[in-house]
């Protein structure tokens, strides 16, 4: 999912979207673990991912910290 995609989601998508990518790193981790990963590089790409995410989600959390200050001001 690209960053243009992400960023229209609204805050209960992006938590869920973190969820769902938390659970895919982790069966990622176990095939790791067990042997069975074919592509090693869908763990960089599933951490990245979450990482965006969680970006995403900071930022909302600043924008509307700022906007209630301003409105309070």
């Amino acid at each position: 999912m690209d960053l243009k995609e992400l960023r229209q989601l609204t805050g209960p998508e992006l938590v869920e979207k973190s969820q769902q990518l938390t659970q895919e790193l982790f069966n990622l981790r176990f095939q790791m673990g067990t042997g069975r990963l074919e592509n090693p590089m869908q763990l960089r790409k599933t951490k990245r991912s979450i990482a965006r995410v969680k970006t995403i989600q900071r930022e909302l959390v600043q924008a509307d910290a700022i906007s209630t200050t301003a409105k309070g001001a």
